[in-house]
């Protein structure tokens, strides 16, 4: 089950149908199973804190992933999302907030399923990976 929370920000971000259908689709493409996921929106400070708290990291982020599943072929986990870093990111980019916002959600993801991005292959790998699955989107 893919399900979405709000944390002192508005719940109007994900106003897009499809939005789980293609999720699920991303995460059978890589002939997984979808268990529990849970994306939770927060703002800078409250991510911030999460990054200080469990990784000692005292920098803001766009995204944190905390896998839950026991079982490498059902994938589960908490994604946390900096809404601020995703505005923040896209006008820098020069993109529309929304595509930004799903290439961190398939960015999440991809990290639940074991993908990582520290080197500069496996951040090629990564960046590879959310293109394909963002043109797949509705």
């Amino acid at each position: 089950m893919v399900s979405f929370s709000f944390l002192e920000i508005d719940d109007d971000i994900l106003d897009r149908p499809g939005i789980i259908q293609w999720l699920k689709l991303v995460i059978k493409s890589e002939k997984k199973a979808s268990g529990d996921i849970q994306f939770i929106f927060c703002n800078d400070e409250f991510l911030l804190g999460i990054n200080q708290a469990y990784l000692n990291h005292d920098t803001y982020t766009d995204i944190i992933t905390f896998p839950t599943s026991q079982n490498a072929s059902i994938i589960s986990g908490e994604i946390y999302i900096s809404i601020e870093r995703v505005k923040e990111n896209a006008s820098i980019r020069n993109i529309k907030f929304e595509f930004e916002l799903s290439r961190v959600m398939v960015h999440g993801i991809l990290h639940l399923m074991g993908y990582r991005d520290k080197t500069k292959a496996e951040q090629s790998e990564m960046r590879a990976k959310e293109d394909y699955y963002l043109n797949l989107q509705p």
